[in-house]
């Protein structure tokens, strides 16, 4: 009966605190990533703050593409705030506890973040199929209604659908280990330390995956296999490269998303234990897309680059005139 009672109690102890070991295998001299992950935190946030002033001044940018552009320069900020502060702390301050509802938190934001840059990528594909495939209804249906009732839904979907990561979390007994080999509070991460049954958590992750994420992917290539098809059927190469050069930005950052997405879906679902390159992944997916984004689209759109002289006060040259 004592020993019924001792083992039950051992059953629902709780640790109190995970601890971030940060990048395994590496432990004794990672402090040194800090400096280039630091460098491209910062370059995030002022690379997208400049981008969203920029478009918030620039009459001749108040248009529904630019609009997802500064949605999505928002969403970079959080994302990286999300981790990065965190991920500073321990390599700079060797800060490496957090509590437990701190874990599930930022868990549960890294899943809005990710899940509403890809909503947002799949609102900016759609633009461009209206805007190449159907120009003439373009402003009938692209309209500032349309960027909020998207934006709105995308909120809804993004910030709802995500809320069983935590919540399955959260249900799990974690009684022994606290030890995470990892930088931040990753599903897979942490419920790999529970006691007791994780099964639905993977369940959970895999269906969220699949009907965020590959929906989401899934849109992205009807919507452009439709732009090639009409690009193609265009008699001028001059028009159709003109047209495809409005996709090219976007196309670069989608690809550089979704496959690191995909190889850390491969890599968890062969059952790897986590090692270096995958959390490496893990965190540069999280900061190098909201470092890459503003100087994609800024090198690769003629108006936004014009705005961006304009606002930090450069002169064009007349070349650009």
């Amino acid at each position: 009966m004592f020993q019924d009672q001792t083992n039950s109690n051992s059953s629902r102890f709780q640790v109190s605190e995970f601890i971030l070991m940060g990048f395994p295998g590496i432990h004794s001299w990672q402090h040194w990533l800090s400096l280039p992950l630091a460098l491209l935190y910062v370059l995030a946030l002022i690379a997208n703050l400049v981008i969203i002033t920029t478009i918030y001044q620039e009459v001749s940018l108040h248009q529904p593409m630019y609009h997802f552009l500064g949605i999505l320069a928002v969403v970079d900020m959080g994302l990286a705030t999300t981790i990065m502060p965190k991920i500073l702390a321990i390599l700079w301050f060797n800060a490496k506890t957090i509590s437990l509802p701190e874990c599930f938190a930022q868990m549960y934001a890294i899943h809005c973040f990710v899940a509403m840059e890809s909503g947002i990528f799949v609102c900016m594909a759609i633009d461009r199929y209206v805007a190449i495939c159907r120009p003439l209804r373009y402003p009938s249906i692209v309209t500032e209604s349309f960027v909020i009732k998207a934006t709105l839904f995308m909120l809804i979907r993004n910030c709802g659908t995500p809320m069983s990561v935590p919540v399955l979390a959260a249900q799990r007994n974690y009684c022994s280990q606290n030890q995470i080999e990892h930088c931040l509070c990753s599903n897979l991460g942490v419920t790999s330390l529970s006691c007791d049954d994780r099964k639905i958590n993977s369940i959970n992750q895999l269906i969220l995956a699949w009907a965020i994420m590959g929906g989401d992917l899934g849109l992205i290539i009807i919507s452009y296999a439709l732009i090639l098809r009409s690009v193609l059927k265009l008699n001028s190469a001059e028009a159709a490269s003109k047209a495809l050069s409005t996709c090219t930005s976007h196309l670069i950052l989608i690809l550089f998303f979704y496959t690191v997405i995909v190889v850390l879906s491969i890599t968890h679902s062969a059952g790897m234990k986590i090692p270096l390159i995958p959390v490496l992944l893990n965190v540069l997916h999280n900061v190098i897309p909201p470092a890459l984004n503003p100087m994609v689209y800024a090198l690769k759109n003629k108006e936004l680059r014009h705005g961006l002289y304009r606002v930090i006060g450069l002169q064009l040259n007349s070349h650009y005139e």
